[in-house]
């Protein structure tokens, strides 16, 4: 069929034609920035869940519904390559030159832009392009000590303080969070506990695969308090349905029960591969009723699509030691499995296994479902592990 017409939107991050199945997380969404509105108490949410589940979807859908609201808004995705504060500081920056153009937040978005300046001396952040537009005099003694829990809650207070006598809620919306260190998490808790504390208009939504979990736990103890972990995963049947036929039928375009079936079956009802499947067998099919066969024939094309580039790109970021951890691993299938017979499958101790494991959690490639247990943060990554290394040799 037309491939220009086709309705579907394989790739990461990009909204798909139906977002089935989240209405009641949107829903969550629309009460939190209810409540910032009226500066009523709210919990952040942090949105948990696999590779290709659709929480960068989810929050691109919280930055859409932020800007119909004129928030101010933060859209940040952390990585390995910078720190939370690198991050951080353009989208302040440029935050607190949006609010001092409202006469009534004039005062306190200069405060903030020096609590800035200080927040950088303190950092001793060597990156030129940040003071860009900061030849001010730093605020001594605010923000300025050079640790990073105690001077980000001061500079997202100034923040919140400024954002409040504009009447400009800000939505810091954070992507990734796992990439964050456990400093840089403790720091960013500390900040949202202050900014609750002061009531000030300032509201978390962030998203990250599931070690977040334990790591922001460890970091606070009232963490789980102050954040509202909403857990993503493969979608309902009726939901995998929906997101195959709904925007076919909008096309006149119809799959069988069978081809929907088919895709189930293939995909495990993952939204990501959802997507990649639906699009695939939609360029394959002829005509205007999709069949199971055209599932089948397009079934080829998606998993080379995948192993070329969802896959791969996460698989060629690890060491050797670090690939052979992972087809271990897959050996065992699908679902967590006990720490300690992975480390017997590759004929070595757990502590020499240890540190290839902490890695791999760190790169976001594992996590730790419970005490002594691993699994892939990707779905279906063990049997791409088979394809990509057809031979599993041991240690």
């Amino acid at each position: 069929m037309d491939e220009i017409q086709n309705p579907y939107s394989p790739g990461a991050g990009f909204p798909p034609p139906e977002l089935a199945g989240r209405h009641e997380l949107i829903k969550e969404i629309e009460i939190l920035y209810g409540r910032l509105t009226l500066g009523r108490s709210i919990q952040h949410p942090v949105i948990v869940g696999l590779r290709g589940v659709g929480k960068t979807v989810l929050l691109v859908k919280a930055v859409e519904m932020a800007t119909e609201k004129k928030f101010i808004i933060l859209h940040i995705e952390a990585h390995e390559g910078k720190s939370l504060a690198e991050l951080l500081t353009p989208d302040i920056k440029r935050a607190l030159f949006e609010l001092d153009k409202v006469n009534a937040a004039k005062e306190k978005a200069k405060r903030a832009l020096r609590v800035l300046k200080s927040f950088l001396n303190g950092l001793k952040i060597s990156v030129g392009e940040f003071d860009v537009g900061l030849s001010i005099e730093a605020e001594c003694g605010s923000a300025d000590s050079g640790d990073l829990e105690a001077d980000l809650p001061e500079l997202i207070i100034a923040l919140g303080e400024a954002a409040q006598s504009a009447e400009k809620p800000v939505a810091l919306i954070m992507d990734e969070l796992q990439y964050l260190s456990p400093k840089e998490l403790s720091a960013l808790i500390m900040a949202m506990h202050k900014i609750n504390q002061k009531k000030l208009p300032v509201a978390l939504l962030g998203a990250g695969l599931p070690q977040i979990l334990g790591v922001s736990g460890n970091s606070k103890s009232y963490a789980e308090r102050l954040f509202k972990y909403i857990g993503v995963g493969a979608l309902s049947a009726e939901d995998t349905k929906n997101a195959i036929v709904n925007p076919a039928k909008s096309e006149n375009v119809l799959f069988s029960d069978e081809a929907v079936n088919q895709i189930m079956d293939f995909t495990k009802c993952y939204p990501y591969f959802i997507q990649q499947w639906s699009y695939d067998t939609w360029n394959i099919a002829e005509g205007q009723n999709i069949t199971a066969d055209d599932v089948k024939r397009a079934h080829a094309v998606s998993l080379k699509t995948l192993d070329d580039s969802f896959f791969k790109v996460r698989f060629e970021r690890c060491t050797p030691a670090e690939k052979n951890y992972m087809r271990a691993l897959a050996e065992f299938g699908e679902g967590a499995h006990r720490s300690g017979e992975i480390a017997e499958k590759l004929q070595l101790e757990g502590k020499n296994v240890s540190p290839v494991r902490n890695n791999l959690i760190k790169k976001g490639m594992i996590y730790s479902p419970a005490y002594g247990e691993t699994a892939f943060t990707v779905p279906l990554f063990d049997a791409y592990m088979k394809r990509a290394m057809p031979v599993f040799k041991g240690k």
